[in-house]
Parts: structure tokens; sequence; C-alpha cells
């Protein structure tokens, strides 16, 4: 497990942990709505570990002064559009009000590189798919009525201009928060994602699109915020960041034999 450090970054700097520790998810076989095959629905997802909450603008600052080649004025274009940090009160720190909350604005490229640092990497999205299945209660809580109805309720609020801080939601079953309702997150796999084309040139990269005929032929009513998980993915490229894209680390886990 990994322990990260809540950085304050003001006029004075204050060390203290912060909840984003990595969690223990146990493998195992479910139906996803992303097909692996024609015909085919059941996933087998190995254990592996994942962050407790999205990762934070203090936890990313503290990266981007390790490794200033990801300052948003010294990013190479190719790695970040220029919309990368772009929220943030300088180039090499955001502010104290932004300390905890996840940090948007970030690239898969840019993503990538701090899981690496972590000696880690973004989740596939199968993980991720597999994790935000699960309830408080349930490993699967997708056939849960209400369940379903508060999930669908956080994707139907507008957006605001402000984020809340991480952990604000219940764990689910695993320990893990805020897969519902804070952020959209990166996954490893971007490029495997459903896509019909390029579907960004003439669009904003906070507009979702859906697309993809699989996606529009989906029956399952309680697929839908999945749905917009998957619509939101495929309509984005590496280097393109967006103010509600934020992610978190995973790790695949040594099983003894």
């Amino acid at each position: 497990m990994r322990t990260s450090l809540r950085i304050w970054l003001g006029s004075a700097a204050l060390a203290a942990a912060l909840p984003c520790l990595a969690v223990e998810v146990p493998g195992g076989r479910f139906n996803s709505v992303l097909p692996p095959a024609q015909g085919v629905r059941t996933v087998t997802v190995a254990p592996f570990d994942l962050d407790r909450t999205p990762v934070t603008n203090a936890e990313f600052a503290r990266f981007v002064r390790e490794r200033p080649e990801w300052r948003r004025d010294r990013v190479a274009r190719v790695f970040a559009d220029t919309g990368y940090l772009q929220h943030w009160r300088t180039a090499g720190e955001p502010g104290a009000a932004l300390a905890r909350q996840p940090v948007v604005h970030v690239s898969w490229f840019a993503a990538s590189a701090y899981c690496e640092s972590k000696g880690a990497r973004l989740p596939t999205w199968y993980e991720w798919e597999y994790t935000a299945a699960a309830s408080e209660t349930q490993r699967d809580g997708r056939n849960d009525p209400a369940w379903q109805q508060r999930i669908i309720a956080w994707y139907s609020r507008p957006a605001t201009a402000t984020l809340p801080d991480v952990g604000g939601t219940a764990a689910n079953v695993y320990g893990v928060q805020d897969l519902h309702g804070l952020v959209w997150e990166w996954v490893e796999d971007l490029a495997a994602m459903m896509v019909s084309g390029d579907n960004r040139d003439q669009g904003d990269p906070d507009i979702m699109k859906f697309c993809g005929s699989g996606a529009l032929t989906m029956e399952e009513k309680e697929n839908y915020t999945t749905l917009m998980r998957i619509a939101m993915l495929s309509s984005m490229k590496a280097s393109y960041t967006s103010a509600t894209m934020g992610f978190r680390c995973a790790a695949d886990r040594k099983v003894s034999p």
C-alpha cells in the first residue's frame, strides 16, 4: 500500500496523511456492459489494489514538483492540451482551497505518469467497472433499485464550478469511495474503448457524445450510468483534459501460490 501526504500549498507547508490509501479488491467474475467479445459478457477480473479515493490536487502538485516536466508551463503539447491544470493558481501550485479536491484538467498521459511514479498504473476499464458495480452492502448492487436510483440521481445533478473534497461518499463493500457522483476517471486501456471515429474534432471536451452502435442498443436500464462513462471515455484522446475528468491509481496484487 502507498501512503500519500496532504500538502497545503500556501505560505505555510503542513503535511498530514490523506485517507487515500490503496485498498484490496478481490478478483471475481461479472457481466460487463462492454462485452470482451461477440456473444460474451462475462469478464474475469484478477485481484488488484485500487486507491480508496481519486488523486487530489495536493497529491498531484507534489508529483509536479518532483517531475517539473509535468508543470502546465513546461508540459509538451503532445502529452496535454492547453486546458491542462488551467484551474491551478500557478503553474506549480493549485492553492490551499483546492488541496483535497480531486485533480481534474489532467490528461491520460499525465495521469499515467503519476501512477507510474508511485509504482502503480491506471485501472483497466473492467477493473473500474467491476469495483463501481459494488454497493455499500453487495459486491454487485446493479439489481438493487434503491442503489440504482441513487446512482442515477448523482449523475443527473448539474455540474458545479466547485468540486467537493474527496472521501465524501460512503465506501462500497471493498472500502472504495467516490466512484460515482464526483468526477469521471481515466482508465488504462483508453485506446480500446468503444469509439466511432474522431468525435471530438468539432466539440467541447466537457460535452459527452454518445457513440458506437453497441452503446445505442443497450437494453438494460441499470446500465445507463455505466453507459455514460463509456461515452465520455470514448470521446476522449489521451492528450485531452476536462474539468470533470480525474483519476485514481491501481496495481496488480501479488498472490501467493
